[in-house]
């Protein structure tokens, strides 16, 4: 499903620390955030400000747009993704072998940006993370203090051994 064969347009996208990026128009529209604001503006050719999104986020965003510029839009029937839950395909496994700061910092840009396939990525990514581990394992990974005391611990355990099952 190409373009209806016209040229490709580039549009500018500006990051939060005023970094400019050309990109795609096609690329950029993965963002459906992006798209709406593309119409708004028409054919303006003003650079479209991303002020929740830096300029190391948003090239690894734009990086993984252009990789999936083809891919089919995604349908609504999530019944699909939900039984593969944590399958990633290799490419985007190796897109997001990152320090953890930019696997969130992605998380959070594809949500501001609403690319949802790229968000079910970092979150798989991160349920992968998490899969298999132990509350304390999961706070090691992550760097979380544990607040609760151990009364409350024990309690919570109580409450959901059901879960263990």
């Amino acid at each position: 499903m190409s373009s209806n064969g016209a040229a490709t347009t580039k549009i500018t996208l500006t990051s939060s620390d005023g970094t400019d990026l050309s990109v795609d128009r096609e690329v950029a529209e993965r963002s459906v955030l992006i798209k709406n604001m593309l119409e708004d503006l028409g054919e303006s050719g003003e650079a479209i400000p991303i002020p929740n999104v830096n300029a190391a986020v948003l090239s690894k965003v734009v990086e993984w747009c252009e990789h999936h510029r083809n891919d089919p839009p995604s349908n609504h029937d999530d019944d699909d993704s939900r039984r593969k839950a944590t399958d990633i395909d290799e490419w985007d496994q190796k897109f997001m072998q990152v320090d953890q700061e930019m696997l969130f910092e992605i998380i959070l840009a594809a949500n501001y940006l609403d690319i949802k396939a790229l968000l079910d990525v970092g979150c798989k990514t991160v349920a992968n993370m998490i899969k298999g581990k132990s509350p304390e394992e999961i706070r090691k990974t992550f760097n979380i203090q544990n607040d609760f005391t151990p009364e409350e611990e024990d309690q919570i355990r109580r409450e959901n051994e059901w879960a263990e099952e």
